[in-house]
């Protein structure tokens, strides 16, 4: 696969993309697998990846999460100001080829500052699924901000590790609650 293999060789969006799945492996094994295997990399060129995004990450001479993933996915696709809540941020969206229906989005500090939040969102104007009854609620189909909207008032929980999120909610007609995980902020199961 192309970006992968050599430590001296330049990281680029095909790896990152092997990062995701790494994380997304502990939950949906199988969806990884054939996601691995339509980028044309081995189980291997996914452990270097993950093992050089570490070591760029905890590095002493390491720039910022921001400028990070610049130079890992090059300059942004789109980039706004957002109010979230009392906050004003940048919110900054790559594409991500394995799920083109979504972007992945940073949400930083005005000005280029601290990196605040970094997930997979569904992509500007690209349709979503409806999301009508715990069924609709397959894996890698919804992010987090679609299924809080679609079963309000969903609850965050703390997640199990920090590319994690949880929401707990209860289906319409007051079925069982229940709790969404999440990884990289797209959907992996429910708890």
């Amino acid at each position: 696969m192309k970006g992968t293999g050599t430590p001296s060789a330049p990281f680029g969006p095909p790896d990152f993309q092997l990062v995701l799945l790494r994380r997304m492996a502990d939950h949906q094994p199988g969806l990884v697998e054939d996601a691995r295997r339509e980028l044309g990399a081995s189980i291997a060129d996914m452990r270097e990846a993950n093992r050089r995004w570490q070591a760029m990450t905890r590095s002493p001479r390491s720039r910022g999460a921001l400028a990070r993933y610049r130079s890992v996915l090059g300059e942004p696709e789109s980039r706004t100001r957002r109010t979230v809540g009392d906050l004003e941020c940048d919110a900054l969206l790559w594409p991500v080829p394995l799920w083109p229906g979504l972007r992945f989005e940073v949400l930083a500090a005005p000005g280029g500052g601290p990196v605040w939040n970094e997930w997979l969102v569904r992509a500007p104007g690209a349709a979503g699924p409806e999301l009508r009854t715990v069924a609709d609620l397959r894996p890698w189909t919804c992010t987090v901000d679609e299924v809080a909207r679609a079963f309000p008032p969903a609850r965050p929980l703390e997640g199990t590790a920090p590319t994690r999120w949880r929401l707990a909610f209860t289906p319409p007609g007051g079925g069982e609650p229940c709790t969404a995980e999440f990884t990289w902020g797209l959907l992996q199961r429910l708890l």
